[in-house]
């Protein structure tokens, strides 16, 4: 890829990527090399996500996919799973008016059974706050995993166990 400066000192990409995908991934061994619990380098993790999305947003990357909540990591111990959920839902109403305010329409991607009714709620408020949002579309994927989870379009459905794909 080709890049420029813009007049601010900040490079910009001439033909930057359409869809940029990022597995949010090492937040509890960061949190363990400093000898913190492993909730405290999740919630570290989160205050990323407003930079991130704004960055890419700067950049004309039409979407992005944050993979926050694999199937995989049901296996965890109850109370950090407990705690990773109950920080997304919190995650999300924190920064919902911020991202409609940035014209950012939010989707997930995953299964919402398991879920707590608590977040998929949070979800759907947000979902449907930003569903004429223009400016990039943040797909939070949750409760996602393998086959069973493959984003809308990246490739044909083949069974009625597809994801769910709640992008209003």
């Amino acid at each position: 890829m080709v890049e420029t400066l813009t007049p601010a000192g900040r490079s910009k990409l001439k033909r930057p990527p359409r869809h940029v995908a990022i597995i949010m991934d090492g937040n509890g061994r960061w949190a363990k090399q400093r000898g913190l619990p492993r909730l405290a380098g999740h919630r570290a993790g989160t205050e990323s996500i407003r930079r991130i999305v704004e960055t890419f947003a700067d950049y004309n990357v039409k979407y992005l996919t944050l993979y926050a909540f694999s199937t995989e990591n049901w296996g965890r111990p109850r109370a950090e799973v407990m705690g990773l959920l109950r920080l997304m839902g919190r995650v999300i109403d924190r920064e919902m008016r911020s991202l409609h305010e940035n014209n950012v329409k939010v989707c997930h991607l995953g299964q919402s059974d398991m879920l707590p009714k608590k977040l998929m709620e949070a979800v759907w408020r947000a979902v449907e706050l930003t569903k004429n949002n223009t400016r990039i579309t943040l797909s939070i994927a949750f409760n996602y995993g393998g086959r069973s989870c493959t984003p809308p379009g990246s490739r044909t459905r083949t069974s009625s166990s597809a994801p769910a794909a709640r992008c209003a």
